[in-house]
């Protein structure tokens, strides 16, 4: 299978679950965006995850909740599933970062956020969030944008990093406040960090992660025939992965 196929079947996979309504939604602000949906035990372990789509308004966090209510059934985690302004509906630079760090400090009320996990551009957000100094604990960055100047060259997704920026002539400006890659390394305070990648990657390709953990010594695990969504996907192999690394004290 060519790496398009892969991701095309993955996509299928994922999508094609239904979505898992959330026992529990906390808001954080005024906005629509502006939610947190809550799954598993209140006592249990405190994690929040990000999801994906290009920062685009096209893509909202459901696709996503079947695999933090998988996480929650069979780890007995309090998963977080973070909402966030997306470009095209109030997000974007600035508002997508306001937001991010907004949810992770209402979360912290709710007790130790133990570890934030992103999918994707979410990926990228989880490692913004830690280079900024807010996680503490483990972040678990599947097939993140990493790298955010790279994927702008390859001009991912039609130009995503351009749009989240506010326009290619804003891009070379905001990128030090915005690219993990110009940003202190999250492990320099202490934030185990892990980036899970497959090698068949259509969508993001696996070279930004392993950019990224050259550059700021994190740890890449490769995923070798995987694509874009296995990863995110319960049942799986490469899902197994995420949940231990997600799981992992130490």
């Amino acid at each position: 299978m060519t790496e398009g196929s892969v991701n095309a079947a993955e996509e299928a996979a994922l999508l094609g679950l239904a979505p898992v309504a959330p026992p529990a939604t906390e808001r954080y602000g005024p906005h629509p965006s502006q939610v947190v949906d809550l799954y598993g035990p209140p006592d249990g372990p405190l994690v929040a995850v990000l999801h994906g789509g290009f920062w685009r308004e096209a893509y909202d966090r459901a696709h996503l909740s079947p695999p933090a209510a998988a996480l929650a059934e069979a780890h007995g985690l309090r998963v977080a599933l973070v909402e966030y302004r997306r470009v095209g509906g109030g997000g974007g630079w600035p508002g997508t970062f306001e937001d991010v760090a907004a949810a992770l400090a209402h979360l912290a009320g709710l007790g130790e956020v133990r570890a934030v996990a992103g999918h994707s551009a979410g990926g990228h957000l989880a490692l913004w969030a830690a280079a900024r100094g807010l996680v503490a604990g483990t972040v678990v960055a599947v097939a993140p944008v990493a790298d955010l100047a790279r994927a702008h060259e390859l001009r991912l997704s039609g130009g995503a990093v351009a749009g989240l920026l506010g326009g290619a002539d804003r891009v070379a400006d905001r990128l030090p406040e915005t690219d993990p890659m110009l940003l202190p390394p999250p492990e320099e305070a202490g934030v185990r960090t892990v980036l899970l990648h497959g090698t068949e990657d259509a969508d993001v390709p696996v070279e930004l992660s392993r950019r990224y953990a050259a550059a700021r010594g994190a740890r890449l695990v490769e995923l070798p025939g995987t694509g874009h969504y296995a990863a995110v996907t319960p049942g799986t192999a490469a899902f197994g992965r995420f949940a231990a690394e997600l799981t992992r004290r130490a």
